[in-house]
């Protein structure tokens, strides 16, 4: 950042000399710039106070129009906020094919999972992202009112980060949530998943007319959704490895089934699928209350 640069601090610093402490999400500018990202910026505050403050330790206050709108940086990614936001993680787990068991050398660890800043961040001028990743790692997290919201609406991806078998670390309150992870399965499962599918074969139906391939691991793993989708209706559990279908759903990604046939297995799922939901046990709505009064008891926890 060049000197000049207005800035919003993100949490509480120190001025240069002692004294009081400047709060977080007061206005500075840079006056001075380090020579490369492992030192500190020195930047001066409205009322004179001067401070030296790492990339991390501020946001860029941009300027629109008239100078007094305020904006944030896309705090989604960048290394630099990554590691700023990488203390506040709270659940972290391994998905996609290491967690399905359809992995190879090939593969990549996806991990997921959630994240929950403490009460002052939120509640600052810049406020918080709903989501931080890591490209370089293949790491990203949701800040858990958004993670519980798309929970709610049965989001195959957040579903299978509370299901998957592969946890690397849960605080207590994790803990909490993976313990009660029932009260979020729904029949709500029979529209995201199905309805996610039927979109995506006729993407790939479009690709095959188009350009005579599709990608076989994508189709691997829609085929393997509608499967999961249909045990957890039909069992009433959501189960992210399905090792009775492994060699048929490798089958699928090694190209070695051809379309026509892949096609008919999903379509033959899709009625299977439908069957289910009509017989399924599991409730129409996931339990909204538990989740909400969740969400307020961890945001209690948060503040000071």
């Amino acid at each position: 950042m060049s000197a000049g640069t207005r800035i919003v601090t993100r949490n509480d610093a120190n001025q240069i000399g002692g004294g009081r402490m400047i709060p977080a999400g007061t206005v500075a500018v840079i006056i001075e710039s380090p020579a490369d990202a492992k030192h500190a910026y020195k930047v001066r505050f409205n009322d004179g106070l001067e401070a030296m403050l790492r990339r991390s330790e501020f946001s860029i206050l941009k300027e629109f129009k008239n100078d007094e709108a305020v904006g944030r940086d896309s705090l989604e990614s960048g290394t630099a906020d990554f590691d700023f936001w990488k203390p506040f993680i709270i659940y972290r787990c391994v998905v996609g094919s290491q967690a399905f068991g359809l992995s190879d050398d090939a593969s990549d660890v996806d991990r997921r999972g959630i994240y929950m800043p403490p009460a002052d961040l939120h509640w600052s001028l810049y406020g918080v992202p709903e989501q931080i990743e890591n490209n370089d790692t293949q790491e990203a997290y949701w800040e858990l009112q958004k993670f519980l919201i798309m929970a709610l609406k049965a989001n195959p991806n957040i579903l299978e980060c509370l299901h998957t078998a592969l946890v690397e670390h849960a605080t207590p309150l994790a803990q909490e949530l993976l313990s009660a992870r029932q009260r979020l399965l729904s029949k709500l499962i029979y529209q995201t998943y199905n309805g996610y599918v039927m979109s995506q074969f006729k993407k790939l139906a479009q690709d095959l007319r188009a350009r005579g391939d599709i990608k076989w691991k994508h189709a691997m793993h829609l085929i393997r959704l509608l499967l999961s989708g249909i045990s957890a209706l039909r069992e009433g559990e959501l189960r992210v490895r399905l090792d009775e279908h492994r060699d048929a759903l490798l089958a699928i990604k090694r190209a070695e089934r051809p379309w026509a046939e892949v096609n008919a297995w999903r379509l033959q799922l899709h009625k299977e699928f439908e069957q289910t939901f009509a017989s399924s046990k599991l409730p129409d709505r996931p339990d909204y209350t538990w989740a909400n009064e969740f969400l307020i008891r961890a945001r209690c926890q948060q503040i000071p």
